[in-house]
């Protein structure tokens, strides 16, 4: 097991590639503190998932834009679990429109989530992490960060940020061994994806060299790398898993 003895943060477990990570990680030994915003059944769910595997687990519906909810949540962590040593930064949401259509609020929540959401889980985390010269963070960005999307001015802003935040801090922290990258996953089948119209899906798939799309698990898998031992010389990395589509 990779991640034996340790403790693993993952924010917006309850769905798609979130949830896809927090199993691998439990799999891999981890133990699992997982924020969510608005099932309880799901967090329900996925909490059995997780203990069925043999490791412990910790859930809070948490609100990753509220600092001061981010640090509460941390703080629990650590009295629950007893330690803290990665954070894998993947709530977020969509609110795509046209910019000439897009109301302030719009923007405005996309930011406050996919972005601060990261500020302020991090800045939760860091302390810890430096003070133990050990730690691992995870930010799943897009590659709508990197080429930039029609219709998701606000989306790809806030993953653009995360990657301008991820190349910073990793360059902050790395004297205290502790490793910043971010995951920039393409078309994945999950349910935002399964929302879009067949005509769409295939104009996309057309888009795509491996013309498919991907799986939360192969996001998964990626992330699972990027916190193992097999990664440890890797840092401030953006790690694109989109079958070719933002080759460059």
């Amino acid at each position: 097991m990779k991640l034996k003895g340790k403790v693993a943060i993952v924010t917006g477990a309850t769905r798609g590639i979130g949830r896809a990570i927090a199993l691998l990680l439990a799999k891999e030994g981890a133990d699992i503190a997982f924020t969510y915003l608005s099932s309880n059944d799901l967090a329900s769910s996925l909490k059995k998932e997780i203990e069925d595997l043999g490791v412990k687990v910790f859930a809070s519906k948490t609100d990753v834009s509220n600092f001061k909810a981010c640090g509460d949540f941390v703080t629990k962590v650590k009295k629950q679990l007893g330690s803290l040593d990665i954070l894998v930064n993947n709530a977020g949401i969509l609110k795509d429109k046209a910019l000439m259509m897009m109301e302030e609020s719009d923007f405005r929540d996309v930011i406050d989530t996919n972005l601060t959401g990261v500020f302020n889980m991090s800045r939760s985390c860091i302390v810890s992490f430096l003070r133990e010269k050990k730690g691992d963070i995870v930010n799943i960005s897009s590659v709508s960060g990197i080429v930039g999307i029609p219709r998701q001015t606000n989306y790809s802003a806030s993953k653009g940020g995360i990657i301008g935040f991820t190349k910073a801090l990793a360059k902050e922290v790395a004297a205290y061994n502790v490793r910043v990258n971010a995951v920039a996953p393409g078309f994945i089948q999950t349910d935002m994806v399964e929302g879009l119209k067949d005509e769409h899906k295939q104009q996309f798939t057309e888009m795509i060299p491996f013309k498919r799309f991907g799986t939360a698990e192969e996001v998964a898998s990626t992330v699972l790398f990027l916190l193992s031992d097999k990664s440890k010389y890797i840092t401030g990395q953006i790690i694109q898993v989109d079958g070719g589509l933002a080759m460059r």
